[in-house]
């Protein structure tokens, strides 16, 4: 019998990346895991792209081996965080506090992507990945794969690229304009607007790129570690929202798109893996934000909120220990 597929799954949250980072680095240390050596695929939308793409980024000094640590991903949102989410005055005024442009300036973020990926193509890291987008031109997903990039210039495209185009959240970044190796251009936004949790797609992903036995996998063959970003599911009053205009409904909009297409996400794949002899295959891992000291916003990056956050994920990778072992099969 050919061993199981082991499948990750980052959700999207912006700054709030670092919870499924953290839990990430509590497996590496506790375990010995590392997400480019143990998992075949691994799948991101927006925060959670940045993630992949960087936990599957190659040493160029030692080849076939991850260019950092769990914990050196996670510094990512520590070092760059604030420049990221920083809002130049001029840039407030000019958009009116976000109202008539993007809330943040690109370059923050571009910058930040280019200090961590350089140069390197998405077909040269390490492993299988889907990486989540939505093309406004063409109106529908556009999901990136280095497994794909290996085979096809069209498929191939700078990692930081890819990484600006899974988080051009709307209303925060600007839309991402990316060019393959091949030269076709593609208009591009956060992944999030329709599938913030990227595990159904991993698992449809899963099913075109594995063979068992030479049949497609399916479920029996696969496990899936799926991590949220945390939530807070903000109550949105009737006799408030009844009266909501264009301005008022964008930000519980975007609030709703997302909680709602996780939520969406993980109901399927549960009742997928019911149908299994071992439904534990598939593991869920997310916490509710409420009650805690956390400021639930995708762009708090304060050193207090993201210091709150990395606690956040060390707490649910210890409720989630024994859970998160026996998935791994230790």
């Amino acid at each position: 019998m050919s061993p199981l597929k082991k499948v990750l799954s980052i959700d999207g949250g912006g700054i709030r990346g670092i919870i499924p980072g953290q839990i990430l680095v509590e497996v590496e240390k506790e375990f010995g895991v590392e997400v480019a050596k143990d998992f075949d695929l691994v799948a991101g939308t927006s925060t959670g792209g940045i993630l992949a793409c960087a936990f599957l980024l190659e040493n160029p000094k030692k080849p076939n081996t991850p260019k950092f640590s769990a914990e050196e991903v996670v510094g990512l949102y520590f070092k760059r965080g604030e420049t990221i989410f920083d809002i130049p005055f001029f840039h407030k005024v000019r958009s009116v506090a976000g109202i008539i442009d993007e809330k943040y300036p690109a370059k923050g973020i571009e910058d930040s992507l280019k200090a961590y990926f350089g140069d390197v193509w998405l077909k040269d890291l390490l492993k299988p990945c889907v990486i989540t987008t939505y093309d406004i031109e063409n109106r529908k997903g556009h999901f990136f794969g280095q497994h794909k990039a290996q085979k096809d210039p069209d498929y191939n495209y700078k990692v930081r690229d890819v990484a600006r185009a899974t988080s051009a959240a709307p209303t925060y970044f600007e839309c991402e304009r990316v060019t393959s190796e091949a030269g076709n251009s593609y208009s591009l936004i956060d992944g999030g607007v329709f599938v913030n949790n990227p595990s159904l797609v991993a698992y449809a992903e899963g099913r075109s790129i594995f063979e068992i036995d030479g049949e497609e996998a399916t479920a029996k063959d696969m496990k899936i570690l799926s991590i949220g970003t945390g939530h807070n599911r903000k109550s949105y009053p009737y006799n408030k929202a009844k009266n909501y205009g264009m301005a008022e409904w964008v930000k519980p909009v975007i609030d709703i798109m997302m909680s709602g297409s996780a939520d969406v996400a993980h109901y399927q794949l549960d009742k997928i893996y019911g149908t299994i002899d071992n439904p534990d295959q598939y593991l869920r891992i997310d916490g509710d934000l409420k009650g805690t000291n956390i400021d639930p916003d995708m762009d708090c990056a304060t050193q207090e909120n993201m210091a709150n956050l990395k606690a956040f994920g060390q707490q649910l990778f210890e409720e989630n220990k024994g859970k998160i072992e026996e998935w791994l099969g230790i």
